[in-house]
């Protein structure tokens, strides 16, 4: 057995496709390393499927509009959610953040597994109307680590922080009702309890260590 945490790579053949795909949500504060995990998450489980969200707020240095989110006016995003096309929304830092429901049905019905990186507003949403949904909450090994990484990131004016780091405190208190917690102490180790928890038992044959993988 590996070490817990190292999750051998999930090859889309282990998933089966004659299923419908689950619905994972991934949440927890600003700075603790979700976009980290779930790009190294996404090299351990490949059938894992993420769509892209849409959000109201200016995409940062690198970002491209329909990679990393899709980007649009507070008109469209109002006009899209009272159209009921949202699956959840969630107000963060002043912007609006919405799934979008369509393409999270169209990727289930293919049988794959769809993970959402949400705040803990839209996972609230979802909690009610998605039974079979698994709630998965990231979390740093520390506040004090937690505030050191969101100013390191230096993406954010003064004010901006203060708003991430209080925030952060309210979003650790809702953790408590998450299926699981993950912490957030090394990217390879946090990807691959993550995928021990989407997928115990891995395809034998796609088995490596993460440090052998491209």
């Amino acid at each position: 057995m590996e070490r817990p945490g190292r999750g051998a790579m999930v090859s889309e053949a282990a998933i089966g496709q004659a299923r419908r795909g689950r619905l994972v949500v991934l949440s927890g504060p600003s700075g603790v390393g979700k976009d980290t995990v779930i790009k190294r998450l996404m090299d351990l489980a490949p059938a894992i499927s993420r769509p892209v969200a849409y959000t109201t707020r200016q995409p940062r240095p690198g970002e491209r509009d329909g990679i990393e989110y899709s980007f649009i006016s507070q008109r469209e995003f109002l006009t899209k959610r009272d159209a009921g096309d949202f699956l959840e929304t969630a107000t963060v830092h002043g912007n609006l953040y919405g799934t979008a429901r369509e393409r999270v049905e169209h990727l289930r019905e293919q049988g794959r597994d769809v993970l959402l990186k949400i705040d803990v507003q839209g996972a609230s949403q979802l909690r009610s109307g998605a039974a079979d949904a698994v709630f998965i909450f990231l979390a740093p090994p520390s506040r004090e680590v937690l505030r050191q990484r969101l100013k390191q990131r230096e993406t954010e004016s003064a004010p901006e922080l203060a708003t991430r780091t209080r925030d952060a405190e309210r979003e650790l208190e809702e953790a408590r009702w998450y299926h699981h917690l993950v912490v957030n102490d090394e990217v390879d180790r946090a990807a691959g309890e993550i995928a021990a928890i989407l997928y115990p038992n891995p395809d034998p044959g796609s088995s490596r260590h993460p440090a052998t993988m491209a």
